[in-house]
Protein backbone atom coordinates (compact mmCIF):
# COMPACT_ATOMS: atom_id res chain seq x y z
CA UNK A 1 0.00 0.00 0.00
CA UNK A 2 0.76 3.58 -0.24
CA UNK A 3 2.08 5.76 2.04
CA UNK A 4 -0.97 7.74 1.51
CA UNK A 5 -3.57 4.83 1.47
CA UNK A 6 -2.12 3.63 4.67
CA UNK A 7 -2.29 6.85 6.51
CA UNK A 8 -5.82 7.49 5.23
CA UNK A 9 -7.05 3.55 6.80
CA UNK A 10 -5.34 4.49 9.84
CA UNK A 11 -7.00 8.02 10.38
CA UNK A 12 -10.60 6.15 9.60
CA UNK A 13 -9.84 2.88 11.73
CA UNK A 14 -8.77 5.74 14.73
CA UNK A 15 -11.47 7.65 13.77
CA UNK A 16 -14.38 5.58 14.18
CA UNK A 17 -12.14 3.28 17.16
CA UNK A 18 -13.21 7.16 18.73
CA UNK A 19 -17.18 7.26 17.85
CA UNK A 20 -17.47 3.96 19.17
CA UNK A 21 -15.67 4.95 22.35
CA UNK A 22 -17.50 8.38 22.59
CA UNK A 23 -20.52 7.96 21.33
CA UNK A 24 -23.72 8.73 23.45
CA UNK A 25 -21.07 7.85 26.85
CA UNK A 26 -23.73 9.87 29.24
CA UNK A 27 -26.13 7.42 28.43
CA UNK A 28 -23.88 4.21 27.67
CA UNK A 29 -22.86 2.63 29.69
CA UNK A 30 -26.52 3.53 31.95
CA UNK A 31 -25.07 4.20 34.86
CA UNK A 32 -21.72 5.13 36.96
CA UNK A 33 -20.98 2.74 39.28
CA UNK A 34 -19.66 3.14 42.32
CA UNK A 35 -16.20 1.84 41.68
CA UNK A 36 -15.47 4.81 38.96
CA UNK A 37 -17.44 7.21 41.20
CA UNK A 38 -14.59 7.03 43.85
CA UNK A 39 -12.09 7.53 41.20
CA UNK A 40 -14.18 10.70 40.89
CA UNK A 41 -14.50 11.70 43.83
CA UNK A 42 -10.54 11.29 44.89
CA UNK A 43 -10.45 13.39 41.02
CA UNK A 44 -12.63 16.27 42.35
CA UNK A 45 -10.97 16.39 46.52
CA UNK A 46 -7.88 16.72 44.42
CA UNK A 47 -9.29 20.08 42.62
CA UNK A 48 -10.78 21.32 45.73
CA UNK A 49 -7.20 20.58 47.96
CA UNK A 50 -4.27 20.80 45.37
CA UNK A 51 -3.58 17.79 46.92
CA UNK A 52 -2.92 15.56 44.12
CA UNK A 53 -0.96 11.93 45.26
CA UNK A 54 0.77 9.53 43.47
CA UNK A 55 -1.57 6.89 45.74
CA UNK A 56 -5.04 6.86 46.99
CA UNK A 57 -6.10 4.53 49.29
CA UNK A 58 -9.55 4.43 49.47
CA UNK A 59 -11.58 1.56 47.80
CA UNK A 60 -8.62 -0.89 48.41
CA UNK A 61 -6.13 1.73 47.07
CA UNK A 62 -5.92 2.77 43.64
CA UNK A 63 -2.55 4.11 41.65
CA UNK A 64 -3.01 7.88 41.05
CA UNK A 65 -2.20 8.83 37.62
CA UNK A 66 -5.80 8.02 36.29
CA UNK A 67 -7.53 9.84 39.17
CA UNK A 68 -4.86 12.76 38.63
CA UNK A 69 -5.99 12.98 35.26
CA UNK A 70 -9.85 12.95 35.82
CA UNK A 71 -9.17 15.83 38.75
CA UNK A 72 -7.23 17.57 35.26
CA UNK A 73 -10.06 17.12 33.22
CA UNK A 74 -12.82 18.16 35.70
CA UNK A 75 -10.79 21.56 36.79
CA UNK A 76 -11.20 22.59 33.14
CA UNK A 77 -13.98 20.88 31.57
CA UNK A 78 -16.05 20.44 34.71
CA UNK A 79 -17.74 17.76 36.68
CA UNK A 80 -20.23 15.56 34.15
CA UNK A 81 -20.16 11.81 33.43
CA UNK A 82 -18.35 12.51 29.72
CA UNK A 83 -15.32 14.25 31.32
CA UNK A 84 -15.36 11.51 34.37
CA UNK A 85 -15.18 9.22 31.15
CA UNK A 86 -12.47 10.82 29.28
CA UNK A 87 -9.21 9.74 30.34
CA UNK A 88 -10.39 6.01 29.47
CA UNK A 89 -11.65 7.33 25.73
CA UNK A 90 -8.25 8.93 25.37
CA UNK A 91 -6.33 5.93 26.61
CA UNK A 92 -8.42 3.41 24.40
CA UNK A 93 -7.77 5.27 21.58
CA UNK A 94 -4.29 6.00 21.69
CA UNK A 95 -4.02 2.08 22.05
CA UNK A 96 -5.45 1.81 18.67
CA UNK A 97 -2.81 3.89 17.06
CA UNK A 98 -0.03 2.48 19.16
CA UNK A 99 -1.13 -1.17 18.16
CA UNK A 100 -0.78 -0.19 14.52
CA UNK A 101 3.10 1.19 15.39
CA UNK A 102 3.57 -1.96 17.27
CA UNK A 103 2.66 -4.26 14.64
CA UNK A 104 4.02 -2.71 12.12
CA UNK A 105 7.21 -2.86 13.60
CA UNK A 106 7.73 -5.97 15.04
CA UNK A 107 7.01 -7.74 11.30
CA UNK A 108 7.44 -4.97 9.49
CA UNK A 109 4.38 -5.30 7.60
CA UNK A 110 2.05 -2.38 7.81
CA UNK A 111 -1.25 -4.40 6.87
CA UNK A 112 -0.59 -6.55 9.83
CA UNK A 113 -0.33 -3.12 11.96
CA UNK A 114 -3.64 -1.71 10.03
CA UNK A 115 -5.14 -4.96 11.02
CA UNK A 116 -4.19 -5.18 14.50
CA UNK A 117 -5.61 -1.76 14.96
CA UNK A 118 -8.81 -2.20 12.96
CA UNK A 119 -9.61 -5.53 15.34
CA UNK A 120 -9.16 -3.36 18.53
CA UNK A 121 -11.00 -0.61 17.57
CA UNK A 122 -14.03 -2.88 16.99
CA UNK A 123 -13.47 -4.81 19.80
CA UNK A 124 -16.40 -4.56 22.51
CA UNK A 125 -13.92 -5.76 25.13
CA UNK A 126 -11.65 -2.54 24.37
CA UNK A 127 -14.87 -0.26 23.66
CA UNK A 128 -16.30 -1.18 26.95
CA UNK A 129 -13.34 -0.53 29.11
CA UNK A 130 -13.07 2.55 27.20
CA UNK A 131 -16.10 3.76 28.53
CA UNK A 132 -15.76 3.33 32.06
CA UNK A 133 -13.69 5.27 34.35
CA UNK A 134 -11.84 2.60 35.68
CA UNK A 135 -7.54 2.93 35.85
CA UNK A 136 -6.86 -0.88 33.71
CA UNK A 137 -7.55 0.76 30.15
CA UNK A 138 -3.92 2.45 30.58
CA UNK A 139 -2.50 -0.78 30.98
CA UNK A 140 -2.63 -1.73 27.46
CA UNK A 141 -1.97 1.51 25.86
CA UNK A 142 1.10 1.85 28.79
CA UNK A 143 2.46 -1.84 27.41
CA UNK A 144 2.11 -0.75 23.38
CA UNK A 145 3.92 2.28 23.63
CA UNK A 146 6.91 1.44 25.63
CA UNK A 147 7.41 -1.96 23.72
CA UNK A 148 6.92 -0.06 20.33
CA UNK A 149 9.90 2.63 21.68
CA UNK A 150 11.93 -0.59 22.84
CA UNK A 151 11.86 -2.61 19.69
CA UNK A 152 12.42 0.86 17.13
CA UNK A 153 14.96 1.14 19.55
CA UNK A 154 16.54 -1.76 18.48
CA UNK A 155 16.09 -1.09 15.12
CA UNK A 156 17.39 2.54 15.40
CA UNK A 157 19.93 2.44 17.80
CA UNK A 158 18.82 5.78 18.90
CA UNK A 159 19.27 6.44 22.93
CA UNK A 160 15.98 8.48 22.45
CA UNK A 161 14.20 6.10 21.45
CA UNK A 162 15.22 3.60 24.63
CA UNK A 163 14.51 6.92 26.58
CA UNK A 164 11.02 7.17 25.44
CA UNK A 165 10.73 3.66 26.02
CA UNK A 166 11.50 3.42 29.38
CA UNK A 167 9.84 6.45 30.93
CA UNK A 168 6.38 5.19 29.49
CA UNK A 169 7.45 1.59 30.68
CA UNK A 170 8.16 3.34 34.03
CA UNK A 171 4.72 5.23 34.38
CA UNK A 172 3.36 1.46 34.08
CA UNK A 173 3.59 1.28 37.55
CA UNK A 174 1.31 4.36 37.97
CA UNK A 175 -1.48 2.20 35.80
CA UNK A 176 -2.99 -0.97 37.44
CA UNK A 177 -1.86 -3.36 39.75
CA UNK A 178 -1.72 -6.43 36.78
CA UNK A 179 1.54 -4.33 35.63
CA UNK A 180 3.66 -4.98 38.48
CA UNK A 181 4.21 -8.25 36.59
CA UNK A 182 5.26 -7.03 33.44
CA UNK A 183 9.16 -7.01 34.00
CA UNK A 184 9.47 -10.25 33.63
CA UNK A 185 8.48 -9.82 30.11
CA UNK A 186 11.65 -7.74 29.77
CA UNK A 187 13.69 -10.10 31.66
CA UNK A 188 12.45 -12.75 28.56
CA UNK A 189 13.03 -10.70 26.26
CA UNK A 190 16.98 -9.36 27.55
CA UNK A 191 17.66 -13.28 26.96
CA UNK A 192 16.34 -13.62 23.41
CA UNK A 193 18.13 -11.08 22.70
CA UNK A 194 21.67 -12.44 23.72
CA UNK A 195 20.36 -15.44 21.02
CA UNK A 196 19.07 -13.24 18.29
CA UNK A 197 21.94 -10.53 17.90
CA UNK A 198 25.53 -11.10 17.91
CA UNK A 199 27.15 -8.95 20.26
CA UNK A 200 23.88 -7.60 21.75
CA UNK A 201 25.53 -6.26 24.81
CA UNK A 202 28.64 -4.82 23.38
CA UNK A 203 26.26 -2.98 21.45
CA UNK A 204 23.49 -2.07 23.16
CA UNK A 205 24.60 -1.82 26.75
CA UNK A 206 24.33 2.06 26.89
CA UNK A 207 20.82 1.71 25.50
CA UNK A 208 19.88 -0.81 28.34
CA UNK A 209 21.48 1.44 31.10
CA UNK A 210 19.31 4.81 29.12
CA UNK A 211 15.72 2.23 29.58
CA UNK A 212 16.75 1.36 32.74
CA UNK A 213 17.37 4.87 34.15
CA UNK A 214 14.48 6.71 32.67
CA UNK A 215 12.36 3.64 33.83
CA UNK A 216 13.25 4.38 37.35
CA UNK A 217 12.72 8.06 36.80
CA UNK A 218 9.00 7.63 35.99
CA UNK A 219 8.16 4.80 38.45
CA UNK A 220 10.62 5.78 41.43
CA UNK A 221 7.26 7.91 42.81
CA UNK A 222 5.47 4.88 42.85
CA UNK A 223 8.62 2.51 44.38
CA UNK A 224 8.81 5.15 46.98
CA UNK A 225 5.07 5.10 48.02
CA UNK A 226 5.25 1.02 48.09
CA UNK A 227 8.80 0.77 49.78
CA UNK A 228 9.39 3.65 52.28
CA UNK A 229 6.05 5.65 53.03
CA UNK A 230 3.67 2.99 52.53
CA UNK A 231 4.83 -0.77 52.32
CA UNK A 232 1.07 -2.28 53.21
CA UNK A 233 0.16 -0.58 49.59
CA UNK A 234 2.41 -3.31 47.85
CA UNK A 235 -0.18 -6.19 48.10
CA UNK A 236 -3.35 -4.43 48.26
CA UNK A 237 -5.84 -7.35 48.26
CA UNK A 238 -3.97 -9.49 45.89
CA UNK A 239 -3.12 -12.37 48.99
CA UNK A 240 -6.52 -12.29 49.79
CA UNK A 241 -7.56 -13.98 46.71
CA UNK A 242 -4.56 -15.41 45.66
CA UNK A 243 -4.46 -18.82 44.57
CA UNK A 244 -1.24 -19.37 46.37
CA UNK A 245 -3.30 -18.83 49.56
CA UNK A 246 -4.28 -22.16 51.83
CA UNK A 247 -7.60 -20.78 52.81
CA UNK A 248 -8.21 -20.02 48.77
CA UNK A 249 -7.14 -23.53 47.29
CA UNK A 250 -8.09 -25.64 50.66
CA UNK A 251 -4.77 -27.39 49.84
CA UNK A 252 -5.32 -28.24 45.86
CA UNK A 253 -2.59 -25.98 44.74
CA UNK A 254 -2.31 -27.61 41.57
CA UNK A 255 -6.14 -28.33 40.83
CA UNK A 256 -7.04 -24.89 41.44
CA UNK A 257 -4.66 -23.34 39.32
CA UNK A 258 -5.56 -26.06 36.59
CA UNK A 259 -9.32 -24.45 36.76
CA UNK A 260 -8.45 -20.89 37.11
CA UNK A 261 -5.82 -21.25 33.88
CA UNK A 262 -8.80 -22.42 31.66
CA UNK A 263 -11.31 -20.49 32.48
CA UNK A 264 -8.63 -17.54 31.30
CA UNK A 265 -7.72 -19.08 28.26
CA UNK A 266 -11.50 -20.31 27.84
CA UNK A 267 -12.98 -16.29 27.85
CA UNK A 268 -11.43 -15.72 24.51
CA UNK A 269 -13.51 -18.33 22.58
CA UNK A 270 -15.92 -19.98 24.71
CA UNK A 271 -16.90 -18.94 27.80
CA UNK A 272 -16.33 -15.27 29.29
CA UNK A 273 -16.51 -13.39 31.61
CA UNK A 274 -19.81 -13.28 33.78
CA UNK A 275 -19.82 -9.77 35.28
CA UNK A 276 -22.21 -8.22 33.06
CA UNK A 277 -20.12 -4.61 33.78
CA UNK A 278 -16.72 -6.76 31.88
CA UNK A 279 -18.70 -8.13 29.07
CA UNK A 280 -21.67 -9.92 27.93
CA UNK A 281 -22.33 -13.39 29.72
CA UNK A 282 -22.54 -16.04 28.61
CA UNK A 283 -20.38 -15.14 25.89
CA UNK A 284 -16.52 -14.95 24.99
CA UNK A 285 -15.45 -11.80 24.90
CA UNK A 286 -14.40 -12.09 21.17
CA UNK A 287 -16.33 -12.03 18.34
CA UNK A 288 -16.56 -15.41 16.84
CA UNK A 289 -13.81 -14.36 13.93
CA UNK A 290 -11.93 -12.49 15.98
CA UNK A 291 -11.86 -15.36 18.36
CA UNK A 292 -11.09 -18.25 15.78
CA UNK A 293 -8.14 -15.82 14.59
CA UNK A 294 -6.81 -15.24 17.67
CA UNK A 295 -6.58 -19.03 18.22
CA UNK A 296 -4.83 -19.91 15.15
CA UNK A 297 -2.40 -16.79 15.64
CA UNK A 298 -1.44 -17.85 18.91
CA UNK A 299 -0.63 -21.90 18.12
CA UNK A 300 1.09 -20.57 14.97
CA UNK A 301 3.42 -18.52 16.99
CA UNK A 302 4.05 -21.01 19.26
CA UNK A 303 4.90 -22.84 16.17
CA UNK A 304 7.46 -20.43 15.01
CA UNK A 305 8.67 -19.69 18.17
CA UNK A 306 9.94 -23.25 18.91
CA UNK A 307 10.78 -23.77 15.08
CA UNK A 308 13.33 -20.69 15.65
CA UNK A 309 14.67 -21.67 18.66
CA UNK A 310 15.26 -25.06 17.41
CA UNK A 311 17.43 -23.51 14.08
CA UNK A 312 19.10 -21.07 16.73
CA UNK A 313 20.32 -23.81 19.10
CA UNK A 314 20.81 -26.43 16.34
CA UNK A 315 21.95 -24.54 12.70
CA UNK A 316 23.12 -21.67 15.31
CA UNK A 317 21.40 -19.26 13.11
CA UNK A 318 20.17 -15.95 14.23
CA UNK A 319 16.81 -15.50 13.18
CA UNK A 320 15.48 -11.61 14.50
CA UNK A 321 11.39 -12.48 13.82
CA UNK A 322 12.29 -14.58 17.23
CA UNK A 323 11.89 -11.65 19.20
CA UNK A 324 8.42 -11.06 17.93
CA UNK A 325 6.89 -14.27 18.60
CA UNK A 326 8.78 -14.29 22.05
CA UNK A 327 7.31 -11.04 22.46
CA UNK A 328 4.05 -11.77 21.94
CA UNK A 329 3.65 -14.85 23.45
CA UNK A 330 5.67 -13.70 27.08
CA UNK A 331 3.15 -10.61 27.21
CA UNK A 332 0.22 -12.97 26.40
CA UNK A 333 0.99 -15.57 29.34
CA UNK A 334 2.94 -13.26 31.58
CA UNK A 335 0.10 -10.59 31.50
CA UNK A 336 -2.53 -13.53 31.84
CA UNK A 337 -0.92 -14.32 35.62
CA UNK A 338 -2.95 -11.70 37.14
CA UNK A 339 -5.99 -13.07 36.30
CA UNK A 340 -5.30 -17.09 36.30
CA UNK A 341 -3.60 -16.46 39.64
CA UNK A 342 -6.36 -14.81 41.44
CA UNK A 343 -9.35 -17.34 42.37
CA UNK A 344 -12.10 -14.67 42.48
CA UNK A 345 -14.50 -13.81 39.79
CA UNK A 346 -12.96 -16.01 37.02
CA UNK A 347 -12.60 -15.44 34.17
CA UNK A 348 -11.94 -11.91 34.54
CA UNK A 349 -11.57 -9.73 31.60
CA UNK A 350 -10.32 -6.56 33.80
CA UNK A 351 -7.51 -8.81 35.25
CA UNK A 352 -6.25 -9.90 31.64
CA UNK A 353 -6.54 -6.43 29.96
CA UNK A 354 -2.45 -6.45 30.01
CA UNK A 355 -3.21 -9.08 27.07
CA UNK A 356 -5.11 -7.20 25.04
CA UNK A 357 -1.94 -5.90 22.41
CA UNK A 358 -0.79 -9.75 21.80
CA UNK A 359 -3.79 -11.27 21.51
CA UNK A 360 -5.05 -8.69 18.47
CA UNK A 361 -1.55 -9.03 16.86
CA UNK A 362 -2.31 -12.88 17.06
CA UNK A 363 -5.61 -12.32 15.39
CA UNK A 364 -3.99 -9.80 12.71
CA UNK A 365 -1.56 -12.33 12.08
CA UNK A 366 -4.20 -14.82 10.64
CA UNK A 367 -5.85 -12.36 8.41
CA UNK A 368 -2.75 -11.35 7.29
CA UNK A 369 -1.41 -14.97 6.47
CA UNK A 370 -4.13 -15.11 4.18
CA UNK A 371 -3.19 -12.30 2.44
CA UNK A 372 -0.08 -13.39 2.20
CA UNK A 373 -0.92 -16.80 0.86
CA UNK A 374 -3.09 -15.37 -2.11
CA UNK A 375 -0.58 -13.42 -3.41
CA UNK A 376 1.49 -16.86 -4.53
CA UNK A 377 -2.24 -17.97 -6.94
CA UNK A 378 -3.93 -15.47 -9.64
CA UNK A 379 -5.34 -12.29 -9.94
CA UNK A 380 -8.61 -13.09 -9.33
CA UNK A 381 -7.93 -14.81 -6.55
CA UNK A 382 -6.20 -12.23 -4.81
CA UNK A 383 -9.05 -9.88 -5.29
CA UNK A 384 -11.43 -12.47 -3.92
CA UNK A 385 -9.70 -13.17 -1.29
CA UNK A 386 -8.72 -9.54 -0.48
CA UNK A 387 -12.86 -9.05 -1.03
CA UNK A 388 -13.68 -11.61 1.98
CA UNK A 389 -11.31 -10.81 4.43
CA UNK A 390 -12.83 -7.35 4.35
CA UNK A 391 -16.38 -8.33 4.38
CA UNK A 392 -15.41 -10.47 7.44
CA UNK A 393 -13.69 -6.85 8.64
CA UNK A 394 -17.23 -5.29 8.41
CA UNK A 395 -19.09 -7.96 10.00
CA UNK A 396 -16.73 -7.85 12.79
CA UNK A 397 -17.31 -4.22 12.78
CA UNK A 398 -21.17 -4.53 12.78
CA UNK A 399 -21.23 -7.20 15.20
CA UNK A 400 -19.44 -5.85 17.89
CA UNK A 401 -20.98 -2.32 17.09
CA UNK A 402 -24.29 -3.62 17.48
CA UNK A 403 -23.42 -5.60 20.43
CA UNK A 404 -22.41 -3.21 22.38
CA UNK A 405 -24.33 -0.12 21.41
CA UNK A 406 -27.76 -1.55 21.18
CA UNK A 407 -28.16 -4.85 22.65
CA UNK A 408 -25.78 -5.32 25.62
CA UNK A 409 -26.84 -1.32 26.42
CA UNK A 410 -30.47 -2.12 26.61
CA UNK A 411 -30.49 -5.16 28.56
CA UNK A 412 -31.71 -4.89 32.29
CA UNK A 413 -28.92 -6.90 33.81
CA UNK A 414 -26.31 -4.51 32.11
CA UNK A 415 -28.61 -1.08 34.05
CA UNK A 416 -28.24 -3.23 37.30
CA UNK A 417 -24.70 -4.11 37.39
CA UNK A 418 -23.94 -0.20 36.62
CA UNK A 419 -26.42 0.60 39.28
CA UNK A 420 -28.28 2.85 37.01
CA UNK A 421 -30.49 4.08 39.81
CA UNK A 422 -27.88 5.73 41.81
CA UNK A 423 -27.57 7.99 38.51
CA UNK A 424 -30.94 8.53 38.22
CA UNK A 425 -31.38 9.82 41.55
CA UNK A 426 -28.75 12.00 40.90
CA UNK A 427 -31.11 13.59 37.72
CA UNK A 428 -34.40 13.64 40.15
CA UNK A 429 -32.66 15.85 42.66
CA UNK A 430 -31.46 18.46 40.31
CA UNK A 431 -35.16 18.65 39.39
CA UNK A 432 -36.32 19.31 43.28
CA UNK A 433 -36.60 22.65 44.34
CA UNK A 434 -33.20 24.24 45.96
CA UNK A 435 -34.47 25.04 49.23
CA UNK A 436 -36.29 21.57 49.88
CA UNK A 437 -34.38 19.35 52.46
CA UNK A 438 -33.11 16.21 50.66
CA UNK A 439 -32.79 13.04 52.69
CA UNK A 440 -30.53 10.36 50.93
CA UNK A 441 -31.27 6.66 52.84
CA UNK A 442 -28.03 4.49 51.28
CA UNK A 443 -25.03 2.97 52.48
CA UNK A 444 -21.67 4.04 51.53
CA UNK A 445 -20.64 2.90 48.23
CA UNK A 446 -24.53 3.97 47.19
CA UNK A 447 -24.09 7.47 48.06
CA UNK A 448 -20.73 7.70 46.20
CA UNK A 449 -22.31 8.48 42.38
CA UNK A 450 -24.80 10.48 43.99
CA UNK A 451 -22.27 12.68 45.73
CA UNK A 452 -20.52 13.01 42.77
CA UNK A 453 -23.07 14.33 40.84
CA UNK A 454 -24.77 16.47 43.13
CA UNK A 455 -22.18 18.54 44.24
CA UNK A 456 -23.51 22.25 43.94
CA UNK A 457 -27.10 21.15 45.97
CA UNK A 458 -28.29 22.64 48.64
CA UNK A 459 -30.15 20.95 51.78
CA UNK A 460 -28.90 17.16 51.16
CA UNK A 461 -27.82 15.14 53.70
CA UNK A 462 -27.20 11.29 54.01
CA UNK A 463 -28.32 9.12 56.12
CA UNK A 464 -27.57 5.76 56.74
CA UNK A 465 -30.47 3.13 56.68
CA UNK A 466 -29.96 1.93 60.57
CA UNK A 467 -30.64 5.51 61.44
CA UNK A 468 -33.19 6.81 59.39
CA UNK A 469 -35.49 7.41 62.62
CA UNK A 470 -32.99 10.60 63.33
CA UNK A 471 -34.04 12.43 60.06
CA UNK A 472 -35.29 15.80 61.49
CA UNK A 473 -36.43 18.11 58.58
CA UNK A 474 -36.54 21.90 59.60
CA UNK A 475 -39.85 21.82 57.57
CA UNK A 476 -42.21 19.17 58.02
CA UNK A 477 -43.81 20.42 54.93
CA UNK A 478 -41.30 21.05 52.22
CA UNK A 479 -38.75 17.79 52.74
CA UNK A 480 -38.44 14.38 50.65
CA UNK A 481 -36.78 11.01 51.24
CA UNK A 482 -34.98 8.73 48.72
CA UNK A 483 -34.31 5.57 48.93
CA UNK A 484 -32.33 3.34 46.83
CA UNK A 485 -33.84 0.37 48.20
CA UNK A 486 -37.01 -0.43 49.55
CA UNK A 487 -37.21 -1.39 53.18
CA UNK A 488 -40.92 -2.12 54.26
CA UNK A 489 -39.65 -1.20 58.10
CA UNK A 490 -38.00 1.63 57.63
CA UNK A 491 -41.02 3.16 55.17
CA UNK A 492 -43.65 2.20 58.12
CA UNK A 493 -40.69 3.38 60.87
CA UNK A 494 -40.54 6.93 58.83
CA UNK A 495 -44.51 7.22 58.12
CA UNK A 496 -45.18 6.67 61.74
CA UNK A 497 -43.30 10.05 62.64
CA UNK A 498 -44.70 11.40 59.28
CA UNK A 499 -48.14 10.57 58.93
CA UNK A 500 -48.76 12.60 55.68
CA UNK A 501 -45.74 11.24 53.88
CA UNK A 502 -46.83 9.28 50.75
CA UNK A 503 -44.32 6.92 48.26
CA UNK A 504 -43.98 6.41 45.10
CA UNK A 505 -42.05 4.69 43.06
CA UNK A 506 -39.66 5.49 40.61
CA UNK A 507 -38.54 3.10 37.83
CA UNK A 508 -37.27 3.15 34.41
CA UNK A 509 -38.06 0.86 31.12
CA UNK A 510 -35.07 -1.72 32.94
CA UNK A 511 -36.49 -2.01 36.24
CA UNK A 512 -34.57 -0.35 38.27
CA UNK A 513 -36.16 1.62 41.09
CA UNK A 514 -35.83 4.31 43.85
CA UNK A 515 -38.56 5.45 46.20
CA UNK A 516 -39.57 8.53 46.84
CA UNK A 517 -41.29 9.71 50.24
CA UNK A 518 -42.69 13.26 50.65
Amino acid sequence: MTKTKTILILLFVIAFGLFLRAYNINHVPPGVYPDEAVNGIDALTAVKTGNFQWFYPANNGREGLFVNIIAVCFKFLGVSVFTLKLTSIIFGTLAIWGLYLLGTELFENKRLGLISAFLLATSFWSINFSRIAFRAIMLPTVLIFSFYFLFRGLRTKKWYDFAIGGFIFGLGLHTYIAFRIAPVILVIMFFILLLTREKFLRQFWKSIIVFILFTALSAAPMLYTFFVSHPEYWQSRTSEISILNPEVNHGHLFMTFLKTFGLSLAKYNFWGDQNWRQNFPPYAILDPLTGIAFLFGLIYSIGKFFQLLIIRFKRKIRHQRLEAYTFLLSTFFIMLVPEFLAAEGNPHALRSIGTMPAVFIFSALTFNFFFESAKKHSYIFQKVTAFLIILMFLSIGVFNTLEYHVVWAKRPETAHAFDKNLTEISTYLKTSPSNQEKFIITGNMGRIPIKLFSQSLLNLHYVYPGQSQYISPQKHNHFIIIMTDYNKSIISQLKKKFPALKLTEKKDKSGMSFWILK
